[in-house]
């Protein structure tokens, strides 16, 4: 790798792949280095329970009417199955299923808190999601079981959409994004085979860890070490060069610093990486002997006296056929649990089944349990609009620096950040500046 590139691209998620592939069929050489010893970043799909692929980072298409990751996933000739949030149970803290006035009572409190957050973006200065929801609680007369149903929507709306904590998500910009129309859907037999499509024939090279982006001069030079290189007794950086660089680091490894740049970043894009959030979404997969669950819908919802604990659950019986639950905790109890045991997980999680259908359901054969918060090479799930992060934060930071330095990733689109469509169109995007 000593040889000069054309153009070297951090990073083999969907944003580096899809640079990496544009820039190609136009007849550069590409050079692709991913820290992981698998491609496709964000996107991960488990092949350890055989016959049942999960994915453990993302899993959806979201909105299929226009996305272009249908196109891609037809290309890819992957199915696609159909879920619904409106196939839906949700239960209160005892494990009783809502009344029908108590659906409606709860409906009637997300129209409310969406009218009081709709009100506060209406206002000069921004401020948390939380301080509007605790303005209507107040109005409430601080009732526990407004506290509870509130802190219900406001988990399964907002932070388990958004993945920030209510206590830092804009109640501003939370919702800037754009979306697609039509159903979300799941990939049965998993996302990478979209991954699969798009690295096709490409150059990657895995477990290259980058440390040092010189990109002032020409050429840009690179440094690295190598997974294997750190297995050795005298592990020594590599250094390649290139006339041009696309970076795809998440958000989260931009933040902690790991990859030093000389000369720094510009004061706009340090300030970019300041203010927005990188938030988590964690997952814990359940597989049991049999299903215990109404085997019709497609989530299981539950109202926890708790903030956050085990609000949403999964089901893979009707879209798969599969005794499999999914279980997220996100934003501040996504963090949280990332130091217990894979044990204490599954425990709290069956402890939270047992209060909806009782003490008698079996104990899971296995489980498939994320960390996102603690991943060295993501430090977080995906960007989200923390107070006082306007969207043109993203601009600036998607901004390409000397015709040499150009940025991709879900965090750098402000039309589709935190979404997989997002990174894609990063990617497309960073490559036709260059093009």
């Amino acid at each position: 790798m000593n040889k000069e590139n054309e153009i070297v691209v951090i990073g083999a998620g969907l944003a580096g792949l899809a640079a990496a592939r544009e820039l190609q069929s136009d007849g550069y050489q590409v050079l692709i280095l991913e820290a992981r010893d698998r491609i496709g970043g964000r996107i991960w799909t488990s092949h350890r329970w055989p016959g049942l692929p999960l994915d453990l980072g993302a899993s959806w298409i979201h909105g299929k009417i226009g996305n272009p990751i249908t196109r891609l996933a037809r290309q890819a000739k992957t199915r696609l199955v159909e879920t619904s949030y409106d196939r839906n149970i949700i239960y209160e803290a005892n494990g009783s299923e809502l009344s029908e006035e108590q659906e409606r009572r709860l409906k009637r409190l997300k129209s409310e808190a969406y009218r009081t957050l709709r009100a506060a973006q209406d206002l000069d200065h921004d401020a948390s999601v939380r301080k509007i929801f605790d303005q209507l609680l107040s109005r409430h007369g601080n009732s526990d079981d407004v506290r509870i149903m509130l802190n219900f929507i406001l988990n399964g709306e907002l932070e388990q959409e958004y993945v920030g904590s209510g206590e830092v998500l804009s109640a501003h910009w939370y919702d800037s994004a754009e979306e697609f129309d039509g159903e979300d859907a799941l990939f049965p037999e998993g996302f990478h085979g979209v991954v699969e499509l798009l690295s096709r024939d490409l150059n990657v090279q895995t477990g290259q860890v980058v440390t040092r982006i010189d990109w002032r001069k020409d050429p840009v030079r690179i440094f690295l070490r190598s997974q294997a290189a750190k297995r050795t007794a005298a592990p020594k950086d590599l250094e390649i060069t290139a006339e041009k660089v696309i970076v795809t680091l998440p958000l989260g490894v931009l933040k902690r610093g790991v990859v030093q740049f000389d000369p720094v970043l510009p004061r706009p894009m340090i300030e970019a990486i300041t203010k927005l959030g990188m938030g988590v979404l964690n997952k814990c997969y359940l597989r049991f002997p049999e299903v215990f669950w109404p085997d019709d819908v497609d989530w299981l919802e539950y109202i926890p006296v708790n903030h956050g604990e085990w609000a949403q659950w999964v089901s893979f019986a009707r879209t798969m056929g599969q005794p499999v639950l999914l279980g997220f905790n996100a934003a501040d109890r996504g963090r949280e649990i990332e130091t217990w045991t894979d044990q204490q997980i599954v425990e709290s999680g069956m402890a939270t089944l047992k209060t909806i259908f009782g003490n008698e359901i079996p104990e899971p054969l296995d489980s498939q349990i994320t960390r996102w918060g603690s991943d060295p090479y993501s430090f977080g799930s995906y960007s989200f609009n923390s107070v006082g992060a306007e969207p043109r934060l993203r601009g600036r930071l998607a901004r390409a620096l000397d015709e040499r330095l150009y940025f991709a990733g879900e965090a750098t689109d402000a039309d589709y950040f935190g979404t997989a469509h997002g990174a894609y169109l990063s990617g497309l995007r960073a490559a036709n500046e260059i093009l």
